[in-house]
């Protein structure tokens, strides 16, 4: 059993990196392009003439498969973008940890590849604009290749004591997000680098993005709307699968049992009854779990700002603590 990681890439992939040999001389804005190349699709020339042209300090390129088909002749037409070729399976979390360990910027823009799309626009002034927020994501508009727009906005929220997700089609800018609709948004690599990046112990693609999006509430830091920035899908929307399996336990022990007093999060030994009682596995290995999760809220307690139960109450307000 996996034990929960406690600083950023703690798992070594393997990779192969194809180009990023070149410097790119248009360099407009202290912001790398990291695209999530979930599908595999050929990239399009015109693609990467647009992201070029936009003044991005790199481009980096990771691919969920091992398929290096085609990229050695993109990689030589295009020196100044890095490939990375994972050789083994990974989540789009792993493909975020892969790529914010090799980006060199400050910040960080986070597309799937399908919203790098011909109509893709993000100016010097909008990262300039961004940057300035000093958040840890800022989250863009999403609409579908039809110009129907997509819920952006999530609410964290509690019924019966069950958590719970609420998504609504407000996109104002400022307001508060619980977490970026796809991994799409404007991310501040150190942030994310001191939040630990995300855990790789959770395969779910869906609950591993929500633990490092809790966590990032729970340690104090803001993930916002920016009503500005807007990105479209060239295909079908990406469905997430959502069911509550073994990476909802994790999830549920590292930002749901942890309870903040005074200056700490601890989470108590008395808890361990209701996490037997919710999830169903050996003794065990439910023991080796919370002993896990223990220890890891243990390690990181002074990083915890607030608990599960007082960002959900005070979610709408502007203190969350």
């Amino acid at each position: 059993m996996n034990t929960i990681p406690l600083i950023f890439n703690q798992r070594t992939v393997d990779r192969t990196i194809l180009g990023g040999v070149e410097q790119d001389q248009n360099v407009s804005m202290p912001v790398t392009c990291l695209i999530l190349n979930r599908n595999g699709n050929k990239y399009r020339s015109i693609i990467f003439d647009r992201l070029i042209y936009h003044g991005f300090e790199k481009v980096i390129c990771v691919e969920a498969k091992k398929n290096l088909r085609g990229l050695d002749e993109l990689s030589q037409q295009y020196p100044t973008v890095k490939f990375m070729i994972p050789h083994e399976h990974v989540t789009p979390g792993d493909m975020m940890n892969l790529g914010m360990g090799e980006a060199k910027s400050p910040y960080v823009l986070v597309l799937q590849d399908d919203l790098c799309t011909e109509s893709f626009h993000f100016p010097a002034s909008l990262a300039k604009k961004l940057i300035d927020q000093n958040q840890f994501c800022v989250c863009p508009r999403l609409a579908t290749e039809n110009q129907q727009t997509l819920p952006v906005h999530y609410i964290p929220s509690s019924k019966k004591s069950v958590f719970t997700i609420e998504s609504t089609l407000t996109m104002a800018t400022g307001t508060k997000t619980f977490y970026a609709s796809d991994w799409a948004g404007f991310y501040n690599r150190d942030k994310f680098i001191q939040l630990g990046g995300a855990d790789y112990t959770i395969d779910s693609e869906y609950w591993q993005k929500l633990d490092l999006f809790f966590r990032s509430w729970l340690w104090g830091e803001t993930t916002t709307i920016d009503s500005s920035m807007l990105l479209t899908y060239s295909g079908e929307v990406h469905e997430e699968d959502m069911t509550a399996g073994p990476s909802y336990m994790r999830f549920y022990l590292k930002n749901l049992l942890p309870v903040f007093g005074s200056d700490h999060a601890e989470i108590p030994v008395s808890s361990f009854f209701a996490f037997r009682k919710q999830h169903f596995c050996g003794f065990r290995d439910s023991v080796e779990l919370f002993r896990n999760a223990k220890n890891w809220t243990l390690q990181n307690r002074y990083r915890f700002k607030t608990d599960a139960v007082r960002l959900i109450e005070n979610w709408g307000n502007g203190d969350i603590s």
